[in-house]
């Protein structure tokens, strides 16, 4: 059985004919450009599975790239693991604000890019799998389906990324209790996902945002992390 097809935006040629090497050792069809404007086009022709995407590329940069799949209905349930030079934390909080799955820092090992693609595509796959109305959620006048990647709030649509939805479900199912920042990340992205507490605040203020007066839900345990108010909550 075929594996699933990788999408590679680098423009550096000896870093993509690495990557594509051991992507396609490990039985995956790989497909390899060198700029954010082929990608685009790539990803119209094929819908790819994952795309492994640099952020400093000539002409449309990965964030922009991220940004117009993301805000493509057809386009933004396909996972991004950026794969890049910057590794400052600003620079990995506007990734996740741009809802990148997964951030890999170079110089990278190649054992950890493909653990971490193993585990996006895993992570995918499962979540494929739920019906629209398995697991639904309705609290506080917010409805989220997993399996629609959908959220309503007071009956209306919310567009949420793909990291707001998970942690805004991982806390919601659980009312009442409280999660530390390092749970909420091994919860949505698994424990081999380094990032920082300011990156998962990020996540929160940009649900509380979104979800207007019912940010209010959830809220902040000083010195522990968060949680979503429970159903005898004011």
């Amino acid at each position: 059985m075929a594996k699933e097809n990788i999408l590679v935006v680098e423009d550096e040629e000896d870093i993509l004919a690495l990557v594509h090497y051991n992507l396609a050792k490990e039985g995956y069809t790989v497909t390899p450009v060198t700029s954010g404007e082929e990608g685009l086009r790539a990803v119209a022709g094929k819908h790819p599975d994952l795309i492994l995407l640099d952020l400093m590329l000539p002409g449309i940069d990965g964030l922009e790239f991220c940004r117009r799949m993301k805000k493509d209905s057809g386009t933004a349930a396909i996972p991004i693991i950026m794969v890049t030079a910057r590794g400052e934390e600003s620079d990995v909080v506007a990734g996740l604000e741009m809802g990148a799955d997964d951030y890999v820092v170079k110089p990278f090992s190649t054992k950890v890019l493909l653990a971490r693609v193993k585990n996006v595509l895993r992570r995918r796959e499962r979540d494929s799998g739920l019906s629209p109305n398995d697991d639904s959620i309705s609290i506080h006048g917010i409805v989220i389906h997993p399996g629609r990647n959908e959220v309503l709030v007071d009956g209306n649509p919310v567009d949420l990324t793909f990291t707001e939805f998970r942690v805004l479900h991982f806390l919601a199912s659980r009312p009442g209790w409280v999660f530390t920042r390092y749970q909420i990340v091994n919860a949505v992205r698994g424990d081999d996902y380094a990032v920082t507490d300011r990156a998962v605040d990020v996540q929160i203020v940009g649900l509380r945002k979104k979800l207007g007066r019912h940010g209010e839900c959830i809220e902040t345990v000083r010195g522990v992390g968060y949680r979503f108010k429970d159903q005898g909550g004011a």
